[in-house]
């Protein structure tokens, strides 16, 4: 792999939600808790589309432990909304990868218009931005050790590598 894969930034990936009543208070305001099993969501999702599940990576042998959060709230979604949760990587290498995320609310026509279309770098996402955050990971084995996932998981790795803006450099 090339020196700068870890400027490169992948498209957007997209999964969408409804906000359960479970997941808001008596105002019907979502908990702040709950964006993050939504980050998660927007990982798996991401990594699905790639081809590959959580539970094949895992069983390769290789986990991916959160070691860093960040989040910031815009506005609040609510009980019902149909929420859209767009995820990337930001930085990938053998033992590290970044994500950042935007949770969104699009009006009828932007998830319509949203079908079959990807956003890169640059282009304006659509709806109103209602949290943004990143999550940072590092690779490890089930000994909870460091693993270069292009050793461990090669295709896992090819497939992320591929994922990035300009196909990567492998």
């Amino acid at each position: 792999m090339g020196k700068n894969t870890e400027d490169k930034l992948s498209r957007w990936y997209t999964a969408f939600v409804r906000v359960r009543y479970q997941e808001s208070d008596q105002m019907g305001v979502v908990y702040h808790a709950n964006y993050l099993n939504w980050f998660e969501i927007g990982r798996t999702e991401m990594i699905r589309e790639l081809g590959i599940t959580y539970r094949s990576m895992e069983e390769t042998g290789v986990l991916l432990p959160v070691t860093d959060l960040d989040m910031k709230f815009s506005h609040p979604a609510r009980y019902d909304d149909e929420i859209t949760i767009f995820t990337r990587m930001t930085s990938f290498s053998k033992l590290r990868i970044k994500y950042a995320y935007e949770v969104r609310k699009l009006s009828p026509q932007e998830r319509e218009d949203l079908s079959g279309k990807h956003y890169s770098e640059g282009m304006e996402l659509p709806g109103e931005l209602l949290v943004s955050g990143t999550t940072s990971h590092v690779w490890v084995n089930r000994e909870w050790q460091p693993a270069r996932l292009d050793k461990s998981a090669p295709e896992l790795y090819e497939a992320l590598n591929q994922s990035l803006v300009g196909g990567g450099d492998s």
